[in-house]
């Protein structure tokens, strides 16, 4: 079993699952603003969803002025987690928390 890695502005912290990865990125890290919309929602993983689900690929790249391999790499990243992880129960964990 591979280690989930927050990655967040160089946290190392690491993970045996996916689900307590995504978590600590919304409860111990600060909010993102989306430089596309001005949305503020928590870093990592749900930056990227909401950046993939709300905007198209063009407004990403424009915004955060990246280019298709930083755009691969949040797709990869996205796609990983929603495999692995119970997303349903990191919301119900969050919401108990008042996280989200």
């Amino acid at each position: 079993m591979s280690l989930w890695k927050c990655g967040i502005d160089g946290c190392e912290e690491r993970f045996e699952e996916a689900e307590a990865a995504v978590i600590h990125q919304t409860v111990d890290h600060d909010r993102h603003e989306c430089t596309v919309c001005g949305s503020v929602v928590p870093d990592g993983y749900f930056a990227i969803r909401h950046a993939f689900e709300e905007h198209s690929r063009a407004e990403y790249v424009r915004a955060y002025d990246a280019d298709s391999s930083a755009v691969r790499v949040r797709e990869e990243i996205k796609a990983a987690i929603e495999d692995e992880a119970d997303l349903h129960s990191v919301v119900e964990e969050l919401k108990r928390r008042d996280a989200l």
